[in-house]
């Protein structure tokens, strides 16, 4: 038998990198996880976004290990910070109050998390990390990937590992051409799916999501912050999205398109400055929110800048040159600190005046030196071709004609979420609609032709439409966590991972594994989201 460097290598540490690697070891076996940045956790810590979740998240639709994540940020918040008895005493705390998640917390604590899940796996040899390692290229062998190179992004010095299985955790899916595995990127056509919103005509590989280089700030009312002029804001000051349906205006504006109907909406900055707290961008992702202190030390809030006038939508990243990539990377940079520079100095108040000059960033926050997310806001990534793809015929409420989601025989978790698509680089608006609670099939994860590259993050077989449902935190760490179960499982049994989804059997066993660990396999009876 060849000698590995680990049982399963995952690439990518990430929301599903990181599950996969405490599913990987808890099934007892090696693994080594790799990261490009030196935190753990994508989404919710490199992009500073916090969890996107379904309404019953508290009472089931997740795995045991994602529920363990939840509450384990709730302690550390309880254990360490000065909260009120009222908060403290809150089982369903959410730290920040944002309008958009039952926990939005600050991203280096889901960090200390993540570590703290971790640390007996390190601790017992089972697990190793591996930080600023980038894949730069695959080896393989008929099909099977014999060994992935990295590059050290602080030392540029090469490193590269061999393992029986290899997890593709990475935000883009970065392995995928670099091992030839079969993908699609983009908008399929409706010929091709039969999805409703699919494209008529040609699929287009240039149709993908936005992505955001999100930041975080606080407001002092009585300071003044302001930063110098970023240097493309004259660029950004007068943008005008190129979308069909079009956009409202301007991008730096308080006035968008509402996602489900595209019809303009206007919003305020402050919650103060509203009745509505909806109106609020300042709750949308607050991550510190000062109700939940004490008076005498009650902090400045913070909240995370993830809204539409900072999506970028100029270029795609994926399938670029580095430099057309780098370039792109820096213009979202550029349009983040101009909406935050046009925020301090020109934006219009409710009450006649201009500007919010007492707004400063966060880099606390971030981790980063300038309080911009360590990493750009992923959304949308390279998706491999499948033994199945999820459309939209599969789980859109409308598509669905009243039925429930489509029910998978060979399921491995489940989710749910709107089908919600952010304007892409391609000219497309939003396409935000209903969609149904989900199960997450195994044949998603079954590459057409790779035996031992296993899926483990945004890059199933989803369409561009579905992507939108399958994306989110709690879905990618179900995917993660599946993966890392399968590739453990096949070690166990010296089965291949397609095996284990068409033979009946082995399914219904790994299927079995799954549930003892606290992964649900399908929902209870729920209506559309």
């Amino acid at each position: 038998m060849k000698k590995t460097d680990t049982d399963v290598l995952i690439v990518g540490g990430g929301v599903g990198g990181s599950a996969a690697a405490l599913a990987v070891t808890t099934l007892g076996k090696r693994a080594i996880l790799t990261e490009e940045t030196d935190w753990l956790g994508g989404q919710l810590t490199t992009q500073a976004v916090p969890p996107d979740e379904h309404r019953w998240i508290e009472h089931f639709g997740c795995t045991r290990s994602y529920r363990q994540f939840r509450n384990l940020v709730r302690q550390f918040y309880k254990d360490h910070y000065p909260l009120t008895s009222v908060a403290r005493s809150n089982p369903q705390l959410n730290p920040g109050k944002g309008n958009v998640s039952r926990l939005c917390h600050e991203p280096k604590i889901a960090v200390a998390v993540l570590d703290q899940m971790m640390a007996y796996a390190i601790a017992s040899g089972k697990l190793q990390i591996k930080r600023y390692l980038k894949p730069i290229s695959v080896e393989t062998y008929g099909d099977y990937i014999s060994a992935v190179t990295f590059q050290h992004t602080q030392t540029n010095l090469t490193q590269t590992f061999t393992s029986d299985y290899v997890l593709d955790a990475t935000e883009l899916g970065d392995l995928l051409p670099m091992s030839e595995t079969e993908y699609v990127s983009g908008a399929e056509s409706h010929k091709e799916t039969g999805e409703p919103h699919a494209l008529e005509g040609h699929a287009d590989p240039e149709d993908i999501q936005a992505i955001t280089w999100c930041m975080a700030i606080s407001h002092d009312q009585n300071g003044s912050h302001t930063i110098n002029q970023p240097s493309q804001y004259s660029q950004w000051r007068d943008y005008v999205p190129q979308l069909h349906p079009t956009w409202s205006g301007k991008m730096l504006s308080w006035t968008y398109p509402q996602p489900t109907t595209l019809e303009p909406i206007h919003r305020v900055l402050l919650p103060e400055e509203s009745d509505d707290p909806w109106t609020s961008l300042w709750t949308y992702r607050r991550l510190i929110c000062r109700d939940h202190y004490p008076t005498e030390i009650m902090p400045h809030e913070v909240t995370l800048v993830n809204w539409p006038q900072n999506d970028y939508l100029e270029g795609n990243i994926i399938d670029k040159t580095p430099d057309l990539v780098d370039m792109y990377r820096h213009q979202a940079r550029q349009l983040s600190l101009s909406l935050l520079y046009w925020m301090q100095v020109e934006a219009p108040r409710p009450d006649g005046g201009v500007g919010y000059p007492g707004l400063y960033l966060r880099p606390d926050i971030t981790g980063t030196d300038d309080g911009l997310a360590k990493m750009p806001y992923i959304r949308e990534s390279r998706r491999i071709r499948a033994e199945f793809t999820v459309t939209e015929n599969h789980v859109g409420t409308d598509a669905r004609n009243g039925a429930c989601a489509e029910k998978f025989d060979d399921s491995v978790g489940i989710g749910c979420y709107r089908i919600d698509l952010h304007p892409s680089t391609s000219g497309r608006n939003y396409i935000d609609i209903s969609s149904l609670p989900f199960q997450i099939p195994l044949g998603a994860m079954i590459p057409i032709r790779l035996e031992n590259l296993i899926p483990a993050n945004k890059n199933i077989g989803t369409t561009h439409i579905t992507n939108g449902c399958y994306q989110l935190h709690p879905v990618e760490w179900n995917i993660g966590e599946s993966a890392g179960m399968l590739a453990a499982f096949c070690l166990a049994h010296q089965l291949k991972p397609r095996q284990v989804r068409n033979q009946h059997k082995y399914l219904r066993s790994f299927q079995n594994l799954l549930q003892s660990h606290g992964v649900e396999l399908e929902w209870p009876q729920t209506s559309s989201v």
